[in-house]
């Protein structure tokens, strides 16, 4: 039987928007202040209205404000940028987020770049990788943010541990690349190119799975004891329906794991409280107000 800590990623969520929440009433009642966050959806993909539906609950919810931009499928290039333009000018606006994927006749590399650093949620504005990557303050992308912030509680002192991230995506590998060396990590990234994968990985202390290939993660490849932090979200069959399972055999890395988030219930919960939290902080520097303790 293992011992490995099962990391419940929605309790901890749930914890996260609590304490947003009371910092956004904190804010409110010392300054006046109600962080803002607009979405932008573009086009009639069902699971972006959902996300985006959770995303709207979530944030009145923390006692800011929601507000949702919705265009056709067939809004053109220069529709999306006027939007954005316009919430770049709203001050009541703190965090702009623009739902992804984008139509093929938006190009959606230059809309994120024309949203204001600042107000730059999703952390994904070129501005916000390149102040991440050289270690000043930025707005960092939600899903890694979760993934570290789950770490600190979870497994503590981070420094010194040797980590692999499997997966090199400019919204969570990379971005995860430079929160951990920030931790004083020693981190590799590997991807479908690297050299026997499976060994580099046994000899991470803390293995974060963000490839998108189920079950690809086998429970030989986790070293004793690490932290198996596992992103991925895929559907397979399931006799006549389907099921979630994530990046890594949770079945067998279980039983080597010291800490692993289940797939769902582990890092999926944390995107949309780590979204609130950048809200929160994108006011408060907008305002120069210091964030409440």
């Amino acid at each position: 039987m293992s011992d490995a800590v099962i990391i419940d990623g929605k309790a901890f969520a749930a914890d996260l928007r609590a304490e947003v929440g009371r910092k956004a009433a904190l804010l409110k009642a010392s300054h006046g202040l109600v962080p803002g966050l607009s979405v932008v959806l573009v086009g009639d993909d069902p699971a972006s209205h959902v996300y985006v539906r959770n995303k709207g609950k979530a944030t009145v919810a923390a006692g800011m404000d929601s507000q949702e931009y919705r265009l056709p499928a067939t809004a053109s290039h220069a529709e999306v940028l006027e939007t954005v333009e316009r919430l770049n000018a709203d001050d009541s606006v703190h965090g702009i987020l623009v739902q992804l994927p984008l139509p093929d006749q938006v190009d959606s590399n230059a809309i994120i770049n024309a949203i204001d650093p600042d107000k730059d949620v999703d952390g994904f504005h070129t501005v916000n990788v390149g102040r991440l990557t050289t270690g000043q303050d930025s707005l960092v992308p939600c899903t890694p943010l979760g993934c570290l912030l789950m770490l600190r509680h979870f497994v503590g002192e981070l420094k010194g541990k040797r980590a692999m991230i499997v997966g090199r995506s400019n919204i969570v590998g990379k971005p995860m690349a430079s929160l951990l060396l920030r931790e004083h990590c020693t981190v590799t990234v590997g991807h479908s190119r690297t050299q026997d994968l499976p060994g580099e990985c046994r000899r991470a202390d803390v293995l974060i799975a963000a490839v998108g290939r189920a079950e690809m993660i086998r429970g030989d490849w986790v070293k004793p004891g690490a932290a198996v932090i596992d992103v991925g979200i895929n559907r397979v069959p399931a006799g006549e329906k389907t099921r979630l399972v994530g990046d890594v055999c949770f079945e067998e890395a279980v039983e080597n794991a010291g800490w692993i988030t289940p797939v769902p219930g582990g890092v999926g919960p944390m995107t949309i409280a780590c979204l609130l939290k950048n809200t929160l902080t994108a006011a408060c520097r907008r305002h120069a107000i210091e964030e409440p303790a």
